[in-house]
């Protein structure tokens, strides 16, 4: 019994895990130059929704760019706007999705620091919205960026 309940636990924490969802960089705009290394930058990145086919969410936030930007080391600032689009002639789901989900989560430094792009379903509204943050291991920001993707009410959200 002891050994199901450790099997069932297991499933369960797996079931929240956020799949890591690969970026598709469609390019970016140097803001300032660096004498080594890349430059400071603006990058544009494409992400398909994974869960909902049709629906591709565009981000663009700050790259650090010099010796540390370029190694990796360097800590991007906390900036980010998004925008995403139904790209498909209709939307469908891939089974049912929660009310809120953190569907994209990406690594910005070394130590700590993420930026997360979170699904949110206003059933009412037959929308979903998605919103973008960073965060810590302490503390966050408060900057964030939000928007929405209306649904056709011929296909209802299947929420969980």
């Amino acid at each position: 019994m002891r050994k199901l309940s450790c099997l069932a636990a297991v499933a369960l924490s797996l079931s929240t895990v956020v799949l890591p969802v690969a970026a598709q960089e469609l390019g970016d705009v140097s803001t300032a130059f660096r004498w080594l290394g890349k430059n400071d930058r603006i990058a544009v990145e494409a992400y398909d929704d994974p869960k909902v086919v049709g629906v591709t969410c565009y981000v663009s936030r700050a790259r650090t760019g010099g010796v540390k930007g370029t190694v990796g080391l360097a800590e991007d600032k906390a900036e980010a706007s998004i925008a995403c689009r139904q790209v498909a002639a209709s939307i469908s789901f891939k089974g049912t999705v929660p009310v809120q989900e953190d569907v994209f989560s990406e690594r910005m430094s070394i130590l700590f620091k993420r930026l997360h792009i979170v699904r949110l379903v206003d059933v009412k509204r037959n929308t979903l919205v998605y919103l973008t943050y960073s965060d810590k291991l302490i503390d966050g920001s408060p900057m964030n960026a939000i928007t929405a993707v209306p649904v056709s009410t011929s296909t209802p959200i299947p929420v969980k």
